[in-house]
């Protein structure tokens, strides 16, 4: 017999085969209004925020559309268990990497705690669990995440909108060339990620450049990480988070009051909770739950535990940049730091 004919999918079966080619990856789920919602974009902030048209316009054309940005988004690392969260970030390569860093730049670390009130060791952990000091700063061009996301993704659509605005606002006022711009799926840029927004209100000019670099100055890095934290209400000197000695299940309730600390100390202790360090008196806590695979851990976080999840709202967040923190600040005094930091 003869090979069969073969018939073309009908539209049933074409359109499940594109269902499982786009959900595969091969094909981008682009929004078929896409195009006319950023151009329309484009004409609504040339008018409302007084740029050139003609600038807003082009950098709107040369935007594209990513479904692995989308994808992404979905599908964020703080969705993990603490004990899946934790070994992503605090790892003996990256608390290396923090030392170098530190070595590299004691100097600037040293004024910017100076001047910010925040340890050089919380500014490294920043850096290294952003991105790694420096060495992944993110691969796509901003104006198309963030064009992505306010076009492509409803849920935080609003958003990302304004996000876009203050991007093409920043590239005029640090003269950053829109489609150069490189940074995260989420649009955040920089070793210190900050997102447009957070770049126009925290960055500064740390080097005395003229400029606020995020790209390839690290004392503007380092600098504006000071900043960004002491304008969120860092304390200087003052502790970031402590264990919670004989603290169980019976204790989610202090956990479901939130992040931001509104326990008392008399609260704590009236709950059977045991803080072996010396905390100043009036502070408030929250107590923060972390799964790990030998049942829940639980902390005390203080006020300057809250200043960083202000950075990324997220405890799981909080407590890798401190641990980090910690293990960069415990080999650094040791001396420990030969070998990889990869």
């Amino acid at each position: 017999m003869g090979a069969p004919t073969r018939r073309p999918p009908g539209p049933a079966a074409g359109a499940l085969l594109a269902f499982l080619f786009c959900s595969a990856g091969g094909l981008a789920a682009k929004p078929a209004d896409f195009e006319r919602m950023k151009m329309d974009f484009a004409s609504e902030v040339s008018r409302s925020l007084g740029l050139d048209a003609g600038y807003v316009q082009r950098t709107m054309a040369a935007a594209d559309y990513h479904q692995s940005i989308i994808d992404a988004i979905s599908r964020p690392a703080e969705r993990k268990p603490w004990y899946q969260y934790r070994p992503l970030f605090v790892t003996p390569g990256r608390a290396k990497g923090g030392v170098q860093f530190w070595e590299e730049n004691a100097d600037l670390l040293a004024r910017a705690e100076a001047t910010y009130g925040v340890p050089p060791e919380i500014i490294v952990a920043i850096i290294g669990v952003e991105t790694r000091y420096g060495k992944h700063i993110g691969r796509y061009p901003v104006v198309d995440a963030l064009s992505t996301l306010a076009f492509g993704y409803p849920k935080r659509a609003a958003f990302f909108r304004k996000q876009l605005e203050h991007f093409l606002l920043l590239s005029l006022e640090e003269n950053i060339t829109p489609s150069d711009a490189k940074g995260s799926y989420a649009g955040a840029m920089g070793k210190p990620q900050f997102i447009p927004s957070s770049y126009r209100s925290y960055a500064v000019d740390f080097d005395g450049d003229g400029r606020r670099d995020l790209w390839d100055s690290n004392a503007d890095v380092i600098g504006s990480v000071g900043a960004y934290f002491q304008r969120h209400g860092w304390q200087r000197n003052e502790p970031v988070a402590v264990v919670a000695r004989g603290a169980d299940e019976t204790h989610d309730k202090l956990v479901e009051a939130g992040a931001k600390p509104s326990v008392s100390l008399g609260e704590l202790q009236a709950a059977g909770l045991a803080i072996e360090t010396a905390l100043p008196p009036g502070s408030l806590a929250s107590v923060v739950k972390l799964e790990t695979e030998d049942g829940p851990e639980y902390w005390i976080g203080l006020n300057n535990f809250y200043v960083i999840t202000r950075y990324n709202h997220s405890n799981l967040y909080a407590m890798a940049v401190y641990q980090l923190s910690r293990e960069i600040l415990r080999l650094k005094a040791s001396g420990e730091n030969a070998g990889d930091s990869t």
